[in-house]
């Protein structure tokens, strides 16, 4: 952890970047504290009001608060970006060492399949599964789950290829250690920092992808919100209130871009042979 701590020293963009998300972290959790305004919280008395000491963001046709409404919508996106990539990595990291350990026959079914997932087109997959299962939160997670973990698998399956022919592992077989101890035990802990990178960098696609399909229409349905609800929501407005869609797009922007700046940053120290 030192290691790392100096390492931010040298670095602010990683360190600004992980400041910046663990900012995002609190204000979702701690949303009705932080948030000066409620969620749906209206007076009809100011509609479109533009930025200010009062309203940060203005205001929407509601008379909501815009910056109170993002705060709230935080929670759905880094949801939408957690859970979803947290599957996706677990699943991903199973499959891809399964592959990488077993015979000729299950490495190419697992890894057909995977190239399965790899060529659909997301977008019109992800809208074909929520039109047929209804619009809302488990079915974007089970849209960005169904293939969301062929990219980790490949991987993966490539760095076990590679740690498979360490002694330790030959050791492991003449000893008939269990596949499943093997994998938990010796070879997903030797790629740590590889699984840490891809996660970070993971979840600003899922956090993507929910604005996208929400954009679209497909997200989340009232009275719940997301960032990208509110940028779709806005564009109706673009001309008369741009700040309804240009805040949170801002806000999609800077937390992609930080998580992203961190897991180049994670990559870039464990190059150096840093250790958390």
């Amino acid at each position: 952890m030192k290691k790392f701590l100096n390492y931010l020293k040298k670095n602010p963009m990683v360190a600004i970047s992980l400041i910046f998300i663990i900012i995002c972290f609190l204000c979702a959790i701690f949303a009705p504290i932080v948030a000066p305004y409620g969620y749906n919280q209206t007076d009809y008395s100011s509609p479109f009001s533009s930025p200010s000491l009062k309203h940060i963001f203005g205001t929407d046709q509601l008379s909501r608060d815009v910056f109170s409404r993002m705060i709230f919508a935080l929670r759905i996106s880094l949801f939408v970006g957690i859970v979803p990539t947290t599957i996706n990595l677990f699943l991903g990291a199973i499959i891809g060492t399964i592959s990488g350990l077993s015979n000729k026959w299950v490495d190419s079914f697992l890894m057909r399949f995977a190239d399965l997932g790899l060529s659909f087109p997301f977008m019109i997959l992800a809208m074909a599964i929520i039109y047929n299962l209804g619009s809302g939160i488990k079915s974007m997670i089970f849209a960005l789950v169904i293939f969301g973990w062929t990219y980790t698998s490949r991987i993966v399956r490539a760095q076990t290829k590679f740690i498979k022919n360490y002694p330790y592992i030959d050791a492991c077989s003449i000893m008939e250690v269990p596949m499943r101890k093997m994998i938990f035990k010796h070879i997903l802990p030797n790629m740590r920092s590889t699984l840490l990178v891809l996660y970070t960098m993971s979840i600003p696609q899922a956090i993507l992808s929910e604005a996208g399909l929400s954009f679209l229409g497909f997200g989340v349905q009232p009275p719940l919100t997301s960032l990208g609800v509110m940028v779709s929501n806005g564009r109706s407005f673009l001309f008369r209130a741009p700040w309804l869609s240009i805040a949170p797009g801002i806000l999609i922007l800077l937390i992609s871009l930080s998580f992203n700046f961190l897991g180049d940053g994670l990559r870039d120290f464990y190059g150096l042979g840093g250790e958390l």
